[in-house]
């Protein structure tokens, strides 16, 4: 029998996801709404600034959640109502990006603090400039950055609190809302990339620091913790802001987990197929957090593992090696299943779709995406990884900024953005 060069580099791939996947036998729970009211303490204020009174109702010291919102007028009320419904929520704060609708004066009119966002320095991606700014606001001792289009169940912020004990940085995977077949197809399909790259959420094995996952729609930390380090700063100029984050602080020791939400958050991301196609393609690459070798070693497995199996059953010459990988995506559906709020028949559909989400995330990662929300990324925003660790590394050498670059690629800061074009999310 020939073996086949193609078939052999099919069989390597095969065995890089199979480890990724065996991670998901030790998972950590999800999480759960405390059976109890969550324990109260004094509240925590930053040194020689007073905060103002919280809510009527809330927990002393409770949880200051910050909000980051720009034109999110049509999407926003049910995150804030929910969140200001909470009673470990302290604070609710919405930074209000420059939004050309009727954003902030919604987030006034339900409760909201709303922070009128100063325009970005040269060199910041927009969304890390507006959490910045909300932190620096927020009274609490714990802070949960939410996304305009997440939906908090009641629960969520004192798991979220509960969560923390023990860890540093926690982010959380949502379910999914999803208008259609066809757009539950498509991202049933960007999803399972995910799991293919980087293993089922909640792994006991914590990755190493260059393979952490997280998701920016609702990060939660200590508010002390994240102004000592500055982190928004530090991923000031990144696309990829939530990844870029945990990567940089889990490389500086911190605790840092992705949980599955159990249910206690929601997220309808998208209006339509067409915007899913074209909005999650602009971050589903991580582009600006990995290394250009490690980019395309993630697609040569998406591409053998995923796509392939799907381009030979549709001419009709699949291997046994094939249909296997075809029932195995199949099986997958079945865990996937619990990530959506009402999972149907576009999602048994999606492994259909495997080529197109392994054609879409080359295209993003050849072809970078540098706009968003009417604002134009700067260049440098947009370059690989593996580009900016070589002009930041240089940067250490003429001035000082950083300190000795890693083995393997990287420094062990970031310096600060240099004066340029700015551009914001």
């Amino acid at each position: 029998m020939r073996i086949r060069p193609l078939d052999v580099a099919q069989a390597v791939a095969v065995a890089v996801v199979a480890a990724r996947l065996s991670r998901g036998r030790r998972r950590l729970p999800p999480l759960a709404k405390p059976l109890s009211t969550v324990e109260r303490r004094d509240p925590v204020s930053a040194p020689g600034r007073a905060c103002g009174a919280a809510r009527e109702g809330a927990w002393p010291g409770g949880v200051s959640v910050v909000v980051p919102a720009r034109d999110e007028e049509h999407r926003i009320g049910p995150c804030l109502r929910a969140a200001l419904a909470d009673p470990a929520v302290g604070e609710v704060i919405v930074v209000d990006d420059g939004s050309r609708d009727g954003t902030a004066r919604l987030a006034a009119k339900l409760g909201a603090k709303v922070v009128v966002g100063v325009p970005p320095p040269a060199g910041w991606v927009g969304k890390q400039w507006a959490l910045r700014q909300g932190v620096a606001a927020a009274c609490g001792e714990v802070v949960v950055t939410l996304d305009a289009d997440t939906r908090p169940a009641p629960g969520l912020f004192a798991a979220l609190v509960a969560a923390l004990d023990g860890r540093d940085l926690v982010s959380v995977g949502p379910r999914f809302v999803c208008d259609g077949p066809l757009e539950q197809a498509l991202h049933g399909a960007f999803l399972a990339t995910l799991v293919y790259r980087f293993g089922p959420i909640g792994s006991a094995v914590a990755p190493p620091p260059h393979r952490v996952i997280a998701n920016g729609q609702c990060l939660a930390f200590r508010r002390s913790r994240m102004l000592e380090v500055d982190g928004f700063a530090r991923v000031r100029d990144r696309m990829t802001d939530d990844v870029a984050l945990a990567r940089y602080l889990a490389g500086r020791g911190w605790s840092v987990a992705f949980l599955d939400a159990g249910g206690l958050l929601e997220v309808d991301m998208h209006e339509s197929a067409a915007e899913l196609w074209r909005e999650w393609g602009r971050s589903l690459p991580l582009h600006d957090v990995t290394r250009p070798d490690r980019q395309a070693a993630d697609l040569a497995v998406l591409w053998l593992v995923a796509a392939l199996p799907v381009l030979r059953l549709v001419v009709g010459r699949p291997s046994r090696l094939d249909l296997g990988l075809l029932a195995a995506r199949w099986l997958l559906i079945a865990a996937l299943r619990g990530s959506y709020a009402v999972p149907g028949l576009g999602l048994w559909l999606s492994p259909l779709l495997d080529p197109a989400a392994a054609l879409r995330l080359t295209w993003a990662t050849v072809r970078p995406v540098r706009s968003w929300r009417g604002r134009r990324y700067p260049r440098e925003a947009a370059l690989s990884l593996g580009r900016l660790w070589a002009r930041r590394c240089r940067e250490c050498d003429r001035d000082g900024s950083l300190t000795r670059p890693r083995p393997g690629g990287g420094c062990d800061d970031v310096p600060p953005a240099r004066p340029g074009r700015s551009a914001a999310r």
